[in-house]
């Protein structure tokens, strides 16, 4: 089940990655939203791969927590990676619902959405952070899960690449909401 979860972990990182550069260039402008092939690409990104990768690791992270229940030690201290990989994987779906509640509606042929205040602003920030935190926790793993560990030399210029895009969506929602005031 791990080596599925991790081969869905990459395919949901880069549709995650397609999802925000586009959606970074359409909220600062640079090309028009509302595509078919865009909302396909949203939609097989929540109702598939990320659903299939939630479910996956609630299952897990119950198999961890009876296994530690059982040995009745829970080691929290050692366990730091364990318990912000599901901390921030609980975060992230919060925030993807409000995200698709944020985002949804269609007016005529233009995408329009509903108004992008402060609150939607700083909802969408730590969506980008939770993700971040998400990724730069399980980067490491993956790799090891998909057999690359001599890839793990360059987990650094990976995670660099992945925080420079975090950045570009972050900046996006800045450019986005200060076009809404």
């Amino acid at each position: 089940m791990r080596k599925i979860n991790a081969v869905i972990s990459a395919l949901v990182l880069i549709l995650f990655i397609a999802h925000g550069i586009y959606g970074a260039f359409v909220m600062t402008d640079i090309t028009a939203g509302g595509t078919f092939i865009s909302t396909m690409l949203s939609h097989l990104l929540l109702l598939t791969l990320t659903s299939i990768h939630a479910l996956i690791g609630i299952v897990l992270t119950v198999k961890s927590i009876f296994a530690m229940k059982k040995s009745g030690v829970f080691y929290f201290k050692e366990n730091k990676r364990f318990l912000a990989v599901r901390i921030s994987g609980i975060a992230i779906m919060c925030l993807i619902a409000a995200h698709v509640v944020l985002f949804m509606g269609k007016n005529e042929e233009s995408f329009r959405l509903n108004l992008f205040d402060e609150a939607s602003l700083v909802m969408s920030l730590f969506l980008v952070l939770s993700i971040a935190v998400h990724i730069i926790c399980n980067i490491a793993p993956l790799f090891m899960s998909l057999g690359l560990v001599k890839l793990r030399a360059f987990a650094g210029d990976i995670l660099f690449i992945l925080s420079a895009l975090c950045l570009l969506f972050g900046i996006g929602f800045l450019i986005y909401y200060v076009r809404w005031l």
